[in-house]
């Protein structure tokens, strides 16, 4: 496909990704990562033909516009949809498949100043949760998600789901629902959960006299928190 014919399919694809969109209107005033892949489309053409302070300085200027930073070496498939988009940042090796959903706050990042393949490459069809970070010469597999705030350092195979710091593998299966965030575990929930339930039974654990003195420091720091907060009033 030429460069217009990609514009276009990119204009295309927020409104099959995106409910929120009520009109044509609003694609020029309410859609950076739109915008970010016109710079970015125009910069990496420039790019392949062996210039580089022209699309360079084509990316800062979207960069500035949209706050996101897309190097113009990076290969960006079709369709895709950077969606809010803020804080985005895509490395100069980044290679990124077709159908892929970029939230924001992501980084698709290196780990190495060495040249060569140092960023990840994202398989066709693959979603990035906000403020995930992507780092390294790795591969998120096709069909595969990434929950929010995940730090991802090693391959996800295809049709995974991966959370957490580092980012580990918690479904395997293709879920064929766009976006399914609902789908997504909650780390910082499961987390919080999981010490909770610790907490409940190391106090089973102990004697009952030492369980009264929890109790007791428990109310006293209460009582300190409370009265901190009605001197801040």
């Amino acid at each position: 496909m030429n460069i217009f014919s990609l514009i276009k399919e990119d204009f295309l694809n927020v409104k099959r990704n995106d409910p929120a969109l009520h009109s044509t209107f609003e694609l020029f005033f309410n859609y950076p990562g739109l915008w970010a892949l016109f710079f970015y489309r125009f910069a990496h053409t420039l790019y392949n033909t062996g210039l580089r302070f022209l699309p360079r300085f084509i990316s800062a200027v979207g960069l500035f516009l949209t706050t996101i930073d897309i190097h113009p070496a990076a290969k960006l498939g079709r369709r895709v949809f950077i969606d809010h988009g803020v804080g985005v940042v895509i490395g100069e090796t980044t290679v990124v498949g077709n159908d892929v959903i970029i939230y924001q706050q992501v980084t698709l990042g290196g780990v190495s100043t060495s040249k060569g393949k140092r960023h990840p490459t994202l398989e066709n069809n693959v979603v990035i949760g906000a403020g995930s970070k992507v780092l390294g010469n790795i591969t998120i597999g096709e069909n595969s998600k990434v929950g929010a705030n995940s730090v991802v350092v090693k391959d996800v195979p295809p049709d995974s789901t991966a959370i957490g710091i580092p980012a580990r593998v918690l479904k395997r299966g293709y879920d064929k629902t766009p976006l399914s965030h609902n789908k997504i575990p909650d780390v910082n929930k499961e987390i919080f959960e999981y010490l909770l339930k610790r907490i409940e039974v190391l106090e089973e654990a102990l004697p009952r006299t030492k369980q009264r003195d929890i109790k007791e420091k428990d109310h006293k720091l209460e009582e300190l928190y409370d009265n901190f907060i009605h001197s801040m009033e």
